[in-house]
């Protein structure tokens, strides 16, 4: 065996595995590192407020440090955002794809390689627009009572 076709080997492994693997806990643990430091600040912010003042009310202002809570009208809003753009992305590949193979030839490797984004973005966004319809529906009542609370305060 030849050094060099091993080490091609080797790398051409460990390239897939580093993406795949590596790469998501590396994401995972920043993630949480930044959680944990956003936590910790907090917690120090609030021990110095007790400190100076023994009769602050903490869940208040553990309110205003965490900010103002998204309705629901904007979680759905967010969902109905996301799903259009994933499901518009992969129907725009799609149609550049049909125009590429109409003006040239086929090409099944780009074709593949494009089908690899184009279809899990098309599935994600469709299921981002479900989840907004059906939550649309099923939140209505609920999305009605916040606004209701909200023109009261």
């Amino acid at each position: 065996m030849d050094i060099e076709y091993v080490i091609n080997n080797l790398v051409n492994a460990l390239i897939p595995i580093g993406i795949c693997v590596v790469l998501p806990i590396i994401v995972v643990r920043l993630i949480t590192r930044e959680r944990i430091n956003r936590d910790n600040t907090r917690k120090d912010i609030i021990l110095a407020a007790m400190e100076k003042n023994s009769d602050i009310d903490v869940e208040d202002m553990m309110k205003k440090l965490n900010g103002p809570k998204k309705l629901l009208k904007e979680k759905l809003m967010s969902k109905l955002l996301i799903g259009s753009i994933l499901a518009s992305f992969s129907i725009f590949v799609y149609v550049a794809m049909a125009v590429y193979i109409f003006y040239t030839e086929f090409d099944k490797g780009m074709f593949l390689a494009l089908s690899f984004a184009a279809v899990p973005s098309l599935a994600i966004g469709i299921a981002f627009l479900i989840n907004y319809f059906i939550g649309k529906k099923m939140l209505a009542k609920e999305m009605e009572a916040e606004e209701q609370n909200l023109r009261q305060s």
